[in-house]
């Protein structure tokens, strides 16, 4: 496996793999799945400045999950189903960037604090970005956590399925709120673990010249 692809269990699911395949052998490509992704994260967002509406929750976790679908496919259409593109790379990371932070300012307008949402979104970002620079100076990518996407989403997922009860129940909303704080400060600490791992990868590899 590329020591730069996210690892990714869902990658070996069965049904997953097949719809993968049927892909590959159409005309769709991973750039326009990538797109996709980025698409559904809007109208999950949409949905989510809903916070009083369990349809609007319902659309929410179901346009979370397409998302990260979308995520999973677009590297398997590309790499298994040999479709690469030069610019492949830059749409698969991009579009993951806007999907988080539209989906993060949203739940923080939702819940009516835009501020935590903005801090959620920003620390998100400087996740992947402590990524790819550590690919920059010549390292492997760390995917490490504890708030990479996949955990981010899960706590989002989570956080809609809780707020529909808090709607049943006729409680005020507060599940959200609390997911946007773990998941704004758990990505703040995730920027510190990549970073210590980036420096410790770069004293190894100077190490390993030295002795050379």
């Amino acid at each position: 496996m590329d020591e730069n692809r996210r690892p990714i269990k869902s990658r070996s699911n069965t049904a997953i793999v097949a719809l993968a395949k049927f892909l590959a052998g159409t005309s769709v490509t991973p750039n326009q799945i990538s797109v996709a992704s980025a698409v559904f994260a809007a109208i999950g967002a949409i949905a989510l400045l809903r916070i009083d509406s369990v349809i609007g929750m319902i659309v929410a976790i179901v346009c979370i999950q397409l998302r990260l679908l979308c995520n999973v496919i677009d590297g398997l259409v590309a790499v298994e189903g040999g479709k690469k593109s030069i610019v492949g790379a830059i749409y698969n990371e991009f579009p993951d960037r806007v999907a988080d932070s539209v989906l993060l300012v949203a739940a923080g307008y939702g819940v009516g604090l835009p501020s935590l949402g903005w801090a959620a979104a920003l620390f998100a970002a400087l996740t992947a970005y402590v990524r790819v620079f550590g690919g920059s100076v010549g390292v492997p990518q760390r995917f490490i956590g504890p708030m990479a996407k996949q955990h981010r989403m899960a706590l989002l997922t989570l956080a809609c399925v809780a707020t529909i009860i808090e709607i049943t129940l006729h409680r005020h909303p507060v599940c959200l709120i609390a997911a946007l704080f773990i998941i704004a400060a758990g990505s703040a600490l995730t920027c510190v673990t990549r970073t210590r791992a980036l420096v410790q990868d770069l004293h190894r590899i100077t190490e390993e010249k030295t002795h050379a």
